[in-house]
């Protein structure tokens, strides 16, 4: 099983997915972010391609693939269940990935973590951000992208703890008796 945690910088993706692996039996945590990071100390930017020097690492043609690959040899080699937690709002990339770990495990599940602007700003400020931040930067481009069906199961996190929202998703993909 490969559950996707998605929403943007501040929204409580990492609570929600550290919660998540306590529940879930035989899980891990997979950030494809490290997968990002990994690839932007690889490749220089002079060798780097016009259209992915955006100082993005999901503009990095590899990373899409490279994401799915990593997913796939996780679950093939240690069999664990994935929890990967992400901010992907850019429909085409995260179809790609979506549609990729559809092919490594068939039940792969996605939820998109929704707040206001004002309250992801203040998490991330919370959490020891500076204002105007590369994150910060992010919050518009997020929600605007995050207005997409495509995002399909949106879960708020305004007012509500995060193990409800653990509940709620524990619901939704079968485990129940887990959570």
């Amino acid at each position: 099983m490969i559950v996707m945690i998605n929403g943007a910088f501040g929204v409580g993706k990492t609570s929600v997915a550290n919660e998540l692996l306590r529940k879930l039996d035989g899980a891990m945590l997979f950030d494809p972010e490290e997968v990002g990071f990994m690839q932007k100390h690889i490749v220089p930017e002079d060798v780097k391609l016009k259209h992915e020097r955006t100082g993005d690492f999901q503009d990095l043609d590899m990373w899409k693939p490279l994401t799915v690959y990593v997913a796939k040899q996780i679950r093939e080699t240690y069999g664990k269940d994935l929890i990967v937690p992400m901010t992907i709002y850019n429909k085409d990339y995260f179809k790609t990935i979506y549609n990729g770990f559809l092919q490594v495990d068939p039940e792969t599940y996605h939820f998109c973590l929704t707040a206001k602007k004002e309250t992801i700003h203040q998490r991330l400020i919370e959490r020891g951000e500076e204002e105007g931040n590369w994150c910060f930067a992010q919050t518009d481009k997020c929600l605007a992208g995050f207005e997409s069906s495509r995002f399909a199961q949106f879960i708020s996190t305004e007012g509500v703890c995060v193990d409800e929202i653990v509940e709620f998703i524990c619901n939704e993909i079968g485990v129940k008796s887990k959570c």
